[in-house]
């Protein structure tokens, strides 16, 4: 029996062909170049992004509710020149640990909502929080990136702030616009609860929030011009990708071809430093003693000099790299923004074949013995690589396997990444580590968090068997102890509904975000 055709599969047809992608870039340019886009006006009721194919014969809701079991983890010291742990960036806190004190949802009476930003594109990636509870998030739209501030409960918007646009638009590769992580996907809040934000522009903005008749609104308060030092006569190119502070409240930050740089900020005078042949697409960690970078070669620890305040590398490892460019990968090396557990260690993943492999190394300035003190393979050999920070709590973390992910025009008709999910413990005696469990949930590309306020990893997954043509995304817990599925939630079918490299995040209220290529979603857990 022939099965029917689901709506839209013709067009659809075209992303399962990309491999022969003349006709897809084809068509995303036209409608790039027709700046074919739907915002929504501020303050104005938020539109839901619409179900696809299946959403009718997918199971809603599978599992059970969770019953919280806190955690104890090792404390995060709050940084002084960023907002609050748990609210200030895409990884929480200065350390990147991706947890959360707060509990997020049970799945009691899960209630979904969602808020669609634009036709094509208007991924809501990086979601902070500033003092009053309110969301501060870049959206990517082919319009141009914008600064936001929502509404945390019913999405609507409250005020926005034009973001220069990025140049990879206009490349109408949709390859390359997926994979840039420049112009604002990065971004933190201050201590202020002002934004601080890498543009397109080779420019770092600090952009605050000042009170009007209507409301909110943002306006531009301080920003450093780092085009002669960015625009390089070898990288005309490059563009930041990071911007983040020390503990001393100087700016440092990163580019996609390997500049490292620091900002004085009373002073704004800018010192750099260039890995020659090295490329950096990941945030970076920051402990009150230095900045830990990872580029596709090596991972770094940096200290900026005392009188010059000029970046200085203090020491260099290497690591396997493997010899390709894997599917579900942004370049050829780690995928992994650096997590620092404690005061003694940072985390990185390798990209080696057959098998990537966890690596802790000891942060110290200088040690007797190996730097390296874990190196343990994950996922199944030919299949394994993750483009995600490290869950780091207490001696224990937290990985995802992301292989096989292409883009999401690509990953229709039930087609999913590799699964896998594992924690692995620090021996007890520091020396090597060992895994605990494995989950075979298909997360193919969030960024998973745990709640350590009820023992909960979250992810973002898709099952491949709702149905034939059906992709089904859920929003899924699993259980930090034991890796057993606790529940999962059906937040959406269709490829608006992919996260495509989007966080999971906590608000201090417990409710949930994702974002998705077409926005936003936010689940919390309702009443009977």
């Amino acid at each position: 029996m022939k099965l029917p055709s689901p709506p839209g599969a013709k067009l659809l047809g075209l992303a399962a062909v990309f491999r022969c992608r003349g006709l897809l870039i084809a068509l995303v340019g036209v409608l790039l170049a027709a700046g074919v886009v739907m915002f929504m006006g501020s303050g104005t009721s938020p539109r839901p992004i619409g179900q696809g194919w299946g959403y009718g014969s997918a199971p809603k809701f599978v599992g059970e509710p969770a019953v919280a079991q806190p955690l104890a983890a090792l404390p995060v010291p709050q940084h002084p020149f960023m907002a609050a742990n748990g609210v200030s960036n895409m990884h929480n806190d200065a350390y990147d640990t991706n947890t959360y004190d707060v509990s997020g949802p049970l799945g009691v009476h899960p209630q979904i909502r969602s808020s669609a930003r634009a036709l094509l594109g208007g991924e809501c990636a990086s979601v902070n929080f500033d003092r009053r509870g309110r969301i501060v998030t870049v959206c990517m739209s082919v319009a141009g990136p914008k600064l936001l501030l929502l509404d945390p409960t019913t999405l609507a918007e409250l005020a926005s702030y034009d973001l220069p646009q990025r140049p990879s638009t206009w490349s109408f590769n949709l390859r390359q616009i997926v994979t840039d992580t420049s112009g604002g996907a990065y971004f933190y809040l201050d201590e202020q609860d002002r934004a601080v934000i890498a543009t397109s522009a080779h420019r770092i903005e600090i952009v605050g929030q000042v009170p009007t008749a209507a409301g909110t609104a943002f306006r531009l308060q301080q920003a450093y011009d780092l085009r002669g030092f960015v625009a390089r006569p070898n990288r005309p190119d490059d563009k930041i990708t990071t911007v983040l502070p020390d503990w001393q409240g100087r700016l440092w930050f990163v580019t996609r071809y390997g500049l490292v740089g620091t900002v004085q900020p009373h002073t704004g005078a800018i010192a750099v430093l260039e890995l020659s042949g090295e490329e950096i697409e990941n945030s970076f960690a920051i402990g009150s003693e230095a900045v830990y970078i990872v580029s596709d070669h090596a991972l770094y620890r940096f200290e900026a000099n005392p009188q010059s305040g000029a970046p200085a590398v203090v020491w260099r490892e290497t690591y396997d790299r493997g010899a390709r460019h894997k599917p579900g990968m942004i370049n050829q090396g780690s995928g992994t923004t650096p997590t620092l557990l404690g005061e003694d260690f940072v985390v990185i993943a390798d990209n080696a074949d057959p098998q990537m492999h966890v690596l802790v190394y000891r942060r110290a300035r200088a040690i007797a013995g190996n730097r390296l003190v874990c190196q343990q393979p994950v996922f199944a050999p030919g299949r394994s690589t993750t483009e995600n920070t490290v869950i780091g709590a207490g001696r224990s973390l937290i990985v995802e396997n992301n292989y096989g992910y292409d883009m999401f025009p690509t990953m229709q008709f039930g087609r999913t990444s590799e699964p896998g999910i594992v924690r692995i413990d620090l021996n007890d005696d520091g020396n090597g580590c060992h895994l605990v469990w494995e989950s075979h949930e298909i997360s193919q590309t969030t960024v998973p968090k745990l709640s350590l306020g009820n023992g909960l990893v979250y992810l973002y997954t898709k099952d491949p068997h709702a149905g034939r043509w059906v992709d089904a995304y859920y929003f899924t817990a699993i259980d930090f102890r034991t890796g057993a599925t606790v529940y999962k939630i059906l937040t959406g079918t269709g490829f608006a509904y992919d996260n495509n490299w989007a966080p999971i995040t906590l608000d201090p209220d417990g409710a949930a975000y994702v974002g998705t290529v077409r926005g936003l979603l936010a689940i919390r857990d309702g009443t009977p």
